[in-house]
């Protein structure tokens, strides 16, 4: 599957973007989603996640900020942040894979077999 991200962008301490990630060859709405986020000398990590029957789970950190969502009609995956905050700028990460996924913990990177190559995300103060 190949993925592609759009909607990142420049936006100010308290404003909204919303990230999309087209996917194409596969069959989308069977697959595990998720979003990641990699800042300058920090390791990647998770952000938000929605399998295939729906179900959400998100890093603590943007809980009831984010949404994740997905249109399985466009191929497409969303995630809609508000109150952005300056600690949000990094690159941002689609990923996938058709593998299930359930658990109370976010899952590594490694569960992904698919990632697109990121859209930049910068919240300035």
């Amino acid at each position: 599957v190949q993925l592609q991200e759009s909607g990142g962008g420049l936006v100010q301490a308290g404003g909204s973007l919303r990230l999309s990630c087209a996917a194409s060859g596969a069959t989308f709405r069977s697959y595990y989603m998720g979003w990641f986020r990699q800042a300058p000398g920090k390791e990647r990590e998770g952000v938000a996640f929605i399998n295939s029957d729906g179900r959400t789970n998100y890093a603590d950190s943007v809980k009831g900020r984010f949404t994740i969502s997905r249109d399985n009609a466009k191929n497409t995956l969303y995630l809609q942040m508000n109150n952005l905050k300056p600690e949000d700028t990094a690159m941002y990460y689609c990923a996938a894979d058709p593998r299930t996924y359930y658990s109370d913990y976010l899952p590594p990177s490694s569960v992904f077999g698919f990632w697109g190559q990121g859209t930049q995300v910068t919240v300035s103060s």
